[in-house]
């Protein structure tokens, strides 16, 4: 579990520098630093669709994972969890919610919160280092993978937080969620994913990354990136599947 508590550590440290030293940054600079993480996640999301062996398997995985994120409302349920987070903070910062600011100024904030929130929650989810990175932890004490994916995740939630604020902070308890729940499973899981349905779950988390790049980060269109999410188990299941009908 120690990286685990690694890479929430980063993501605390990365936020905190950014909410108290992205103020000092001109506005233009955090949108191009913001940017240029877009541009990279939709590189790393290219990368790893390409991992693909069968790319039908990724679209079903989509479609299918997309019904049922849009069923269980998965993507409402974060940015309800966002919510609770931003309003205990605000009590426990002393902040009068009926303070004179006008409905407009709180929605703003509160989306803000609730943005940085939900867009840091998956981007720091989504990816074969936290799967792979915690299976290995969960494992071996392997964190080799997770130092890596901590590093990236200190500076990814600096930039994040200097622009989308402390929402930033708080998918850290989500990050310590996940991983922690994929190494406690790791053992099991281990022997039951074969190398195929880790490609077409690596492939099918690529996109994901697509979406959120696309929508949360360079904002180019609006996409529920978060109901994609049961995608990742769809995937592995249809390989299974096809390898136990021997059509794989």
């Amino acid at each position: 579990m120690i990286g685990t508590l690694i890479n929430v550590i980063t993501i605390l440290v990365g936020g905190t520098f950014g909410i108290a030293f992205g103020a000092k940054l001109p506005e233009r600079i955090r949108q191009t630093v913001v940017a240029g993480l877009g541009l990279f996640v939709l590189a790393i999301g290219f990368q790893m669709f390409l991992k693909t062996q069968n790319s039908i398997i990724v679209l079903v995985s989509l479609l299918v994972g997309g019904l049922l994120g849009e069923w269980w409302q998965i993507e409402d349920r974060l940015k309800g969890l966002g919510v609770f987070f931003e309003r205990h903070f605000a009590r426990s910062a002393g902040i009068d919610e009926t303070s004179g600011e006008d409905d407009t100024t709180q929605t703003n904030k509160g989306s803000r919160f609730v943005r940085g929130f939900l867009t840091s929650s998956l981007v720091f989810c989504i990816g074969p280092m936290a799967i792979l990175g915690s299976i290995q932890d969960g494992l071996t004490g392997d964190f080799k993978l997770l130092t890596i994916k901590a590093i990236l995740d200190g500076f990814a939630s600096l930039a994040f937080a200097s622009s989308l604020g402390v929402g930033v902070l708080f998918s850290s308890v989500i990050i310590l969620v996940y991983l922690v729940g994929i190494s406690l499973m790791a053992a099991q899981a281990q022997a039951l994913v074969s190398p195929a349905m880790m490609n077409e779950l690596t492939a099918t988390g690529g996109v994901l990354l697509l979406g959120i790049a696309i929508s949360s980060l360079l904002e180019i269109k609006p996409i529920r990136a978060g109901n994609f999410l049961p995608a990742l188990l769809i995937a592995p299941l249809i390989v299974a599947l096809l390898e136990a009908l021997k059509f794989a």
